[in-house]
């Protein structure tokens, strides 16, 4: 049972972000909940982010990493150092917070013991009127294994809409800003350091709904994302990434009686998607697809990780139960609500 005034842990990754230090950790000074730490995870910065933060305020603990592990590995070893009771609030280092950003996210996890996640509306710093690329309304799933958020498919970002203000269970919550049970973060193994960045969210929120837990968004609280700061998303090493991690997602996670459909399909989808690459002269992201799905199915077969026994998606919340490519490149269906009409 959680305790009704849980110790929050704002866990922040860095790696020479000193500029986003500077900019953001005054608004989570000014948050009001009573009973929270802030820790630095620095991933062997070489610019001055330590002498930013000791400016900032003395109270901020800081845990040094001895070189880059990632997102994935830097988290890992940073939150080894945490303690495991309350909670802890996984945040990228360029996200604007209000004060009372932490009380909602709490609130949730007292009215429901079965959760594992939430996250908050995560709006576009940039464009205050709009959804962010890496989060949005909260993650989803198609029944091909391709990620989309509430208020986000593909690149298609929509402006704020209303309709999304309820609290809703999740596929998968934004690794941008996420709050999770620690207990449960290390049940379901910790993040998969095999990722390094991109997706390792949905791949431990994957397995967390596999174990029996939920995830929810809760739209009373809100954060400004600036996006982008770790690769770009025109980077085609973004894409290598997000095809990698997607496809070794899928091979960790799918049930048995899920592949071979999932598979089959993707097959075709992923090479149309090389194909389009190519025929646009974007010969980079075709090799950055190729590369990343041969890689997914390498390590894979060359370090099999130990898995959670899968349920199938129809078991699963947050799955939409079609073709997300089907409804968005040839349906015309642009906007999340859309796709249930």
């Amino acid at each position: 049972m959680l305790n009704s005034k849980p110790h929050v842990t704002i866990a922040i990754l860095n790696w020479n972000g000193a500029a986003f230090l500077e900019k953001f950790l005054p608004f989570f000074l000014k948050t009001t909940w009573e009973n929270f730490t802030i820790v630095i995870i620095d991933n062997a910065s070489t610019d001055n982010s330590l002498e930013i933060v000791t400016t900032i305020s003395s109270q901020i603990k800081w845990i040094q990493l001895d070189k880059n592990y990632g997102f994935t590995g830097g988290y890992n070893r940073g939150l080894k150092q945490l303690p495991v009771d309350g909670l802890w609030a996984i945040v990228n280092s360029d996200i604007e917070v209000s004060p009372t950003w932490l009380e909602p996210l709490i609130n949730e996890f007292t009215q429901n013991q079965s959760l594992a996640t939430t996250q908050p509306l995560i709006l576009d710093y940039k464009d205050k009127t709009r959804y962010e690329y890496a989060g949005a309304a909260g993650g989803f799933m198609d029944a091909y294994g391709y990620p989309f958020c509430r208020g986000r498919i593909f690149d298609t970002v929509e402006k704020i809409n209303p309709e999304y203000n309820q609290s809703i269970p999740l596929f998968w919550s934004s690794g941008a800003c996420m709050m999770i049970k620690p207990a449960l973060f290390w049940e379901a193994g910790g993040f998969d350091e095999r990722f390094f960045a991109h997706m390792e969210e949905i791949d431990l929120c994957w397995r967390l709904q596999n174990l029996g837990y939920t995830h929810y968004v809760v739209p009373n609280s809100v954060v400004y994302h600036v996006g982008g700061g770790t690769l770009d998303y025109t980077n085609p090493r973004k894409t290598y990434l997000n095809f990698r991690n997607n496809t070794l997602t899928l091979l960790k996670n799918l049930h048995p009686d899920d592949k071979g459909r999932v598979f089959s399909t993707r097959i075709v989808k992923d090479l149309i998607a090389i194909m389009q690459f190519i025929v646009k002269g974007e010969f980079k992201f075709a090799k950055a697809v190729l590369d990343g799905i041969s890689d997914a199915h390498k390590l894979n077969r060359e370090s099999p990780k130990v898995t959670i026994p899968p349920k199938k998606l129809t078991e699963l919340d947050g799955v939409f139960h079609k073709s997300l490519v089907w409804q968005y490149f040839f349906r015309n269906k642009k906007m999340f609500k859309d796709l249930f009409s």
